[in-house]
């Protein structure tokens, strides 16, 4: 069967929208905070590795025995915040505030971390106020 000009035009632009909706979609479930629970808590321990790069930076932190992963920002706010390679090393001491994983895993959207006498509000808006 041969469509008509026309057709095929609105055949492929209907594809075109079908697949960037579908990738938007994902990418907000990614980027969004639906996977986290609405309360924050506080996370104290030691950083045993750190991740900078895209999507987003992760520091990987031992919490009395359990390796929690704390996610950032992506690296254009993270590097917004202060927080650029080399400001923490593996060893200190890390305080995240954040919102834990949903589903209970040691997994957390960290919305500041504090590493000694330097904080770092990546999502300023997002910090109760004291």
């Amino acid at each position: 069967m041969t469509l008509p000009r026309f057709g095929r035009r609105s055949l492929i632009l209907g594809g075109a929208i079908l697949a960037a909706t579908a990738l938007a979609g994902t990418a907000l479930a990614h980027h969004g905070w639906s996977w986290a629970e609405a309360g924050m808590i506080e996370l104290t321990g030691t950083i045993t590795s750190i991740t900078i790069a895209p999507p987003h930076p992760i520091i990987e932190v031992d919490a009395e025995g359990e390796i929690w992963t704390v996610e950032l920002g992506n690296p254009t706010l993270t590097e917004r915040s202060g927080f650029v390679e080399g400001a923490a090393e593996v060893g200190q001491e890390i305080v995240a505030l954040g919102n834990r994983d949903a589903d209970g895993s040691p997994r957390m959207k960290a919305v500041r971390i504090t590493i000694g006498d330097k904080v770092y509000d990546i999502y300023p808006d997002r910090i109760p106020a004291q």
